[in-house]
């Protein structure tokens, strides 16, 4: 019985020193281990621009593109995220459209386009539009559209957008005389601190603007007077869609270029070596409203001194 009694105080301290060995064992071990296990992040997660990009339900054509138009380096320059509420003004064919709604699924894409009443062409460029959309519903399903009248336009309530973005657009506000008012309405539906975007056609700086004036081309000083004028404050300049072999001195204009080719096969290959215009790439920001409020206060002061 001594015996017996004996062998399992052995065994039982055998056991007591097998589990302390691993207790101290255990945290060692666990030490290799993360404490949480991370599943994989889908690309989409770790890189949405890309992920966009790369969606078939871009065309071939529009993808060919995108070495001219540097969508993610231009998005990313803007500070554009997933999340935010975002306005593209007039988006024309759709091609940044097809961009733009998958990425903003987290948030809010609105595209703002001309009243069908203002014109043939804008009623054409509408229908377009909205078919557009509806050929892939299941991209641009959450994709909004609201309607503004070019002379006095108005793109949603006050203070609602983070982002506002126009692509290629400018020259045609400043040519139709609306210009002015476009900055107003974008300065009034964005939120303080909100961000516009604009890139357009760059003229070269010492145009003239009177000679410039069916080209299509912008200097841009004019454009950052436009958007300051407005209220905004200039914030960023890229070079992200710069074009040094664009001459600028087309008869036709920058049309001349792709993706227009307004000269069809007439020195097509030329054109094509080129490729598209040279742009500005400008940033600017409605400032916080204790920064609206100096300025109006400071405008206050500048007329009771005229007074």
């Amino acid at each position: 019985m001594k015996q017996l009694s004996l062998a399992l105080a052995v065994s039982l301290t055998l056991a007591a020193c097998g589990s302390a060995t691993e207790k101290v064992a255990t945290p060692e071990a666990a030490s290799d281990q993360p404490a949480v296990v991370v599943p994989p992040q889908a690309a989409a997660t770790i890189d949405p621009i890309a992920s966009v990009l790369a969606g078939n339900w871009r065309s071939d054509a529009n993808k060919a593109r995108d070495p001219y138009r540097h969508p993610a380096e231009t998005l990313d320059f803007f500070g554009v995220k997933p999340d935010q509420t975002l306005i593209e003004i007039n988006p024309g064919a759709g091609w940044y459209t097809e961009v733009l709604a998958p990425l903003m699924k987290d948030g809010r894409y609105v595209a703002a386009i001309p009243t069908d009443a203002s014109s043939e062409y804008n009623a054409r460029n509408n229908t377009k539009f909205r078919a557009k959309l509806a050929e892939h519903g299941e991209v641009f399903a959450a994709a909004q559209v609201v309607e503004f009248d070019p002379k006095a336009p108005s793109f949603g309530a006050d203070a609602s957008a983070d982002v506002v973005l126009t692509f290629r657009n400018v020259h045609n506000w400043v040519g139709g005389g609306n210009a002015p008012a476009m900055f107003t309405g974008f300065f009034n539906v964005l939120k303080p601190g909100g961000t516009l975007g604009v890139v357009d056609h760059r003229a070269a700086d010492d145009a003239d603007a009177a000679a410039i004036a069916k080209s299509g081309y912008l200097t841009t000083a004019s454009v950052i007077k436009l958007a300051t004028d407005a209220g905004f404050e200039l914030v960023g300049q890229s070079e992200i869609n710069a074009n040094p072999k664009d001459t600028k001195d087309y008869e036709k204009g920058v049309w001349t270029l792709p993706p227009s080719l307004t000269l069809g096969e007439t020195d097509r290959a030329r054109y094509q070596a080129i490729g598209e215009s040279d742009r500005m790439t400008l940033k600017f920001v409605k400032p916080q409203a204790d920064r609206i409020f100096e300025q109006g206060t400071d405008s206050a002061s500048k007329e009771d001194e005229k007074k």
